[in-house]
């Protein structure tokens, strides 16, 4: 099959999920999809999707300092299991929104299938330094480059973005023949442990996870910014948060309310970080020595991006076009918000 054909039939699949997702929202269909555990504060209602990712942290901050609501908002925060799950529960209506670290590529194909589905107002930038994607090994593993990957079996996290990346990078960093796997995050470490799997691509905690336990080792971090991008220091725009157009049409002024309120968690992340890790608790299973230990991602808000991040971000996408998983080119500039 033809990565065209590939993706006209994922396509395809999704909007017929998509109206099943419409028809059967029931709570027990809910339930099925990983549906979650909701905070709320009083106030103008949101329902916001997230992954459980480290990257996720302006917004766990933001529901536990009370900045939603001090601005008057009632956040009900869904925890899904997959970037994927989070944007089609915007495409069915359920969500109104996605926090950081959802994967940018997974709310485009979502873009791909109901076009003027959402707006970008953050992304968590990361690369070498501000570290969430990697490749990890065994402790005792001979492999010391990603390079010498060649032939092993190597495990991705879940979804279309992880594997395409895990895949391209594999092959430009000369790692011919090696098998890609999907296997949930939350594994990764104990796959290696178990000899079920060489190597993961990986994102944070899991990298700390493992050297803290003394079980695996990172042999290249800032991945993605390195193979796709050209740049170990490129800026990776690989998660975002974001709102659906509908509900900024319907709402303006609290779409306003809600990117100030959360503007102020990326705030508390930049200035006071410390203090910020303490809220992976609860939304990760970040805790413990762990909370201090797990590097943290950067932030961009929709008014800081220059020129250069729109084209990073951009070549990016063009990586999903490139490999057929894009039916048709997604333009960056058009998903940013705009106050």
């Amino acid at each position: 099959m033809s990565h065209a054909n590939g993706t006209q039939q994922y396509l395809h699949a999704d909007t017929s999920r998509r109206k099943l997702l419409k028809t059967a929202a029931t709570a027990g269909a809910l339930g099925a999809l990983g549906m979650p555990a909701i905070v709320r504060a009083q106030g103008v209602k949101l329902r916001i999707g997230f992954w459980p990712v480290a990257a996720g942290l302006p917004f766990f901050a933001a529901i536990e300092k009370g900045y939603f609501k001090e601005a008057g908002l009632d956040v009900e925060a869904l925890k899904f299991a997959g970037a994927q799950q989070v944007m089609e529960a915007m495409l069915s209506g359920r969500s109104d929104g996605s926090s950081n670290g959802t994967g940018s590529a997974n709310l485009a194909i979502g873009e791909i299938a109901q076009p003027g589905l959402f707006k970008i107002f953050a992304t968590n930038p990361s690369n070498a330094k501000h570290v969430l994607d990697e490749f990890i090994v065994p402790k005792d593993s001979p492999v010391k480059a990603v390079s010498e990957l060649k032939g092993k079996k190597v495990a991705s996290g879940p979804g279309i973005q992880n594997v395409t990346l895990c895949k391209t990078m594999l092959e430009r960093a000369g790692a011919t023949g090696a098998t890609v796997m999907e296997l949930p995050i939350g594994q990764h470490v104990a796959a290696l442990v178990a000899g079920q799997v060489d190597a993961c691509y990986t994102l944070e905690p899991t990298g700390t996870v493992g050297r803290m336990n003394g079980t695996t080792r990172v042999i290249e971090a800032g991945v993605v910014a390195h193979y796709i991008l050209g740049d170990p220091m490129a800026p990776w725009h690989g998660g975002s948060a974001s709102l659906t157009s509908e509900f900024i049409k319907k709402s303006p002024d609290v779409a306003k309310k809600y990117i100030a309120a959360y503007a102020r968690g990326i705030e508390l992340v930049r200035t006071k970080p410390d203090e910020a890790r303490q809220y992976m608790k609860g939304y990760t299973a970040i805790e413990g020595p762990l909370t201090s230990e797990v590097p943290l991602a950067s932030y961009m808000l929709y008014n800081e991006f220059k020129p250069a991040d729109v084209a990073y971000f951009q070549k990016f996408y063009d990586l999903f076009t490139e490999k057929g998983i894009f039916e048709r080119k997604v333009a960056v500039e058009g998903l940013l918000y705009k106050a």
